[in-house]
């Protein structure tokens, strides 16, 4: 049915993304489809890498441990973006093209005021991309 998944992450809180990385897993293995991995960083230092090429380094070398840890195929995709808090619903959108995925696995938070305002990630993905988007709480 699935033929790519898509699994945004924040490699500064993986911790937060148990539950998500496991359904994606869990996905992986049932559709025989890899997941590519993906995450957005500014071109400036940050905690965690000091350049572009440090952090797309990094976010391979998560995907392999991702791959090892559940026996699945997996890749990484890492996008540069000058300002990744503004650019991260189109960046996601355009990487769902570039990794030709047609399953978005991805976290969300419980609905709150603001989203009757802003769309959060997910659910702008849900709603514009024409990949299937599975958001976990």
């Amino acid at each position: 049915m699935f033929k790519k998944i898509m699994t945004p992450v924040d490699l500064a809180h993986v911790e937060t993304l148990q539950k998500t990385l496991q359904c994606a897993a869990d996905l992986s293995g049932h559709y025989g489809a890899p997941v590519v991995y993906v995450a957005v960083t500014a071109p400036q230092p940050s905690k965690i890498a000091h350049t572009p090429q440090e952090f797309a380094q990094k976010l391979e070398a998560f995907a392999k441990e991702q791959g090892d840890k559940h026996g699945i195929a997996a890749e990484s995709h890492a996008i540069t973006s000058h300002d990744p808090t503004i650019d991260l619903d189109d960046r996601l959108m355009k990487a769902v093209e570039e990794t030709g995925s047609d399953l978005v696995v991805m976290a969300t938070h419980p609905p709150n005021f603001s989203d009757y305002i802003w769309p959060s990630n997910g659910g702008y993905l849900a709603e514009h991309s024409k990949a299937s988007v599975f958001l976990v709480r």
